[in-house]
């Protein structure tokens, strides 16, 4: 696979006045046939819902959905009986598996919410569906990657039923780190949360997308101080 570039002012959008998403990759109306998916990353949406709005319960069913919150807080509840509120700094991961009906609200009924929702193909389908989340200390991604999604169940990270590993990283200007693809003949996917940064010659902005196929290393220059997500998938 060669490499891709999707920069923020290219993603589709959606606006209904309670939210306004911004898609990566084609979902519900925005339908691009080169943007279905990277690897196992099937959907990366953009989301912010202001005060006291959100999705209303719905179904899903053998899908890895991982949602990060970037700002304000999201209200989950699904019919598995899991009731809880994610903030920044925390991840949650639900395998939909047979089958699962949830919602999501803001939290707060004045202030928006920003997160990002992703869907993985799963490596097993008819599992039973489960539910996840985890508080990560930020301190621990500032210069490195932290890893907060694994197919690991023993590293730390909340665990995803596919063999795709999420990592973030917080980076000041001038830092230059190396990613190790941990796919053999797979890809990463990047994702720039803020600020810009140059990953193998390529400059990227705020909100821009990059996948890469996956070599010994991938290197990363901060050109500011800068937030970033990898998403380290089999192609």
């Amino acid at each position: 696979m060669e490499t891709v570039y999707h920069a923020q002012e290219t993603r589709g959008k959606a606006d209904f006045g309670w939210l306004k998403s911004r898609h990566t990759f084609s979902f519900s109306s925005y339908y691009d046939p080169s943007r279905v998916h990277f690897g196992k990353l099937r959907v990366l949406n953009d989301d912010i819902v202001i005060g006291g709005k959100g999705f209303p319960p719905h179904p899903h069913e053998n899908m890895e959905i991982v949602s990060i919150p970037l700002s304000g807080s999201l209200e989950h509840q699904d019919s598995e009986g899991n009731h809880s509120v994610i903030q920044s700094g925390e991840v949650q991961i639900m395998s939909a598996g047979t089958g699962i009906v949830h919602s999501e609200f803001n939290a707060s009924a004045t202030d928006p919410v920003n997160f990002l929702q992703i869907w993985i193909l799963p490596d097993q389908i008819g599992i039973k569906p489960r539910y996840e989340q985890k508080k990560f200390n930020v301190e621990d991604r500032r210069g490195k990657f932290q890893e907060v999604v694994s197919p690991d169940k023993n590293n730390g990270a909340v665990w995803i039923n596919q063999n795709v590993t999420f990592s973030l990283a917080h980076g000041n200007k001038d830092l230059e780190i190396n990613y190790i693809p941990k796919n053999e003949n797979g890809g990463v996917y990047f994702f720039l949360i803020s600020g810009s940064v140059e990953i193998e010659g390529k400059k990227l902005s705020a909100r821009d997308g990059f996948g890469i196929p996956a070599s010994s290393k991938l290197n990363v220059k901060f050109s500011e101080e800068s937030e970033l997500l990898a998403i380290d998938t089999p192609l």
